[in-house]
């Protein structure tokens, strides 16, 4: 008899587009997908996918029975999930997106206090430099720095944090220290490339605010690469107190223009719009939302 895995191998291979593809997503070999996909048709005694050399292209039966079968287990999905939630057991496994540099230092803590308070769940923690796709990955849910671009996903602000303005020793004994955001315009300036209005840095002191067009001769898409710059003496630059809290406690960087604020770095967790949540998934973002408040990264 069928079981649930074999129709979710049936639904990722319609919706991957191939059997190799659906291997990927599932984290399974090609051959563990073949063989469910062959049972169930046996099973069933229809063809399910048409198969080709490149593609996997579902049947007229094939496309009917997704349908159907997509909707039927997220009632199962729902159901085990309310089950959970008025059992009150949080169990199984998490998949868990965050950002290379945010993630041992910040995420991980916050992640081993989540399991020793529910030692029924599993964490698999995803990093990458990129922004997961949560579905293509199989995330439950992500840690998320910065604005969010438009998007279907569900978001949660955790906080906000600082961001400063820095130079390192060496540079400023050269070059001397800006006084105001306007002496930035006679300064190397370094430009991550990969923020909104990236050469463009905005202040506020009180009800006061300056705007600034930024130049320099280093610029990077990486806030670590930029950083290092910054202490390697080539300019100065913007980066969250957080990744740059050693650097200036080791003397490496010193902050400047201290009496002007620049907008703060949003740290949100999002995940993929759902009828229920899984219990597990709601119970860390409540969890991280309440630790956070009280203990804010950074």
């Amino acid at each position: 008899m069928a079981s649930l895995d074999d129709y979710r191998v049936f639904i990722a291979v319609v919706e991957q587009g191939n059997l190799s593809a659906a291997a990927r997503y599932l984290q399974r070999s090609l051959q563990a997908v073949s063989r469910s996909l062959a049972a169930l048709e046996h099973e069933l005694g229809v063809e399910l996918i048409q198969r080709t050399t490149r593609r996997a292209q579902p049947s007229a039966a094939g496309l009917a029975f997704h349908a159907r079968l997509k909707t039927a287990l997220a009632d199962i999905e729902l159901a085990r999930s309310e089950l959970a939630r008025h059992g009150a057991r949080i169990d199984g496994t998490l998949r868990i997106g965050g950002s290379t540099q945010f993630s041992a230092p910040h995420l991980v803590p916050v992640v081993a206090a989540f399991m020793e308070r529910y030692p029924d769940v599993a964490v698999e923690l995803v990093v990458a430099d990129h922004r997961a796709d949560l579905q293509r990955e199989k995330l439950d849910a992500a840690v998320r720095m910065g604005p969010l671009p438009d998007s279907r996903l569900h978001a949660r602000q955790l906080g906000m944090l600082r961001v400063v303005t820095v130079g390192a020793p060496g540079y400023f004994a050269r070059h001397g220290r800006p006084q105001t955001p306007a002496d930035l315009r006679r300064h190397q300036c370094i430009v991550r490339r990969s923020a909104e209005d990236a050469r463009r840095w905005s202040y506020r002191r009180g009800n006061r605010r300056q705007s600034v067009e930024v130049c320099g001769r280093f610029s990077a898409d990486n806030a670590a690469a930029c950083n290092a710059a910054v202490v390697a003496g080539l300019g100065i630059g913007t980066a969250a107190l957080w990744q740059v809290r050693g650097l200036l406690d080791q003397g490496r960087l010193e902050t400047v223009l201290d009496d002007w604020q620049l907008p703060g770095q949003a740290v949100h967790m999002v995940w993929s719009p759902t009828r229920q949540l899984p219990a597990r998934t709601r119970a860390f973002i409540d969890f991280v939302a309440a630790r956070w408040t009280l203990e804010p990264p950074g």
